[in-house]
């Protein structure tokens, strides 16, 4: 089990939003990583449909300085798709419970 957060960017329509991002990882993990991901955001109609409780439905994971990648949904149906490298090792087995708020 682990606890992880952060913060990031939100560009939506040539305006900037910063959100912060706290998670929650449960199931098989060993070893510690830093992770920065950037991708895309589906079905976002507005800046606050990307706050929300998200799961995942697709992850990936990385040894050493390899590429990680995961597909996170909330219950507005918006996904993210995020992709980056990772330092560290890490092996996980079940993630989820990521929610994202706006500052």
């Amino acid at each position: 089990m682990g606890v992880g957060g952060g913060e990031g960017v939100l560009t939506f329509r040539g305006h900037h939003y910063r959100f912060n991002v706290s998670g929650m990882s449960v199931g098989f993990t060993i070893g510690a990583s830093t992770t920065q991901l950037a991708g895309h955001a589906l079905n976002l109609r507005s800046p606050g449909d990307i706050q929300g409780n998200y799961a995942v439905i697709g992850a990936g994971g990385a040894l050493a300085a390899g590429a990680g990648g995961v597909q996170l949904q909330n219950e507005k149906g918006v996904i993210l798709q995020l992709t980056g490298g990772k330092v560290g090792v890490e092996l996980s087995a079940a993630v989820g419970g990521v929610t994202i708020t706006l500052k």
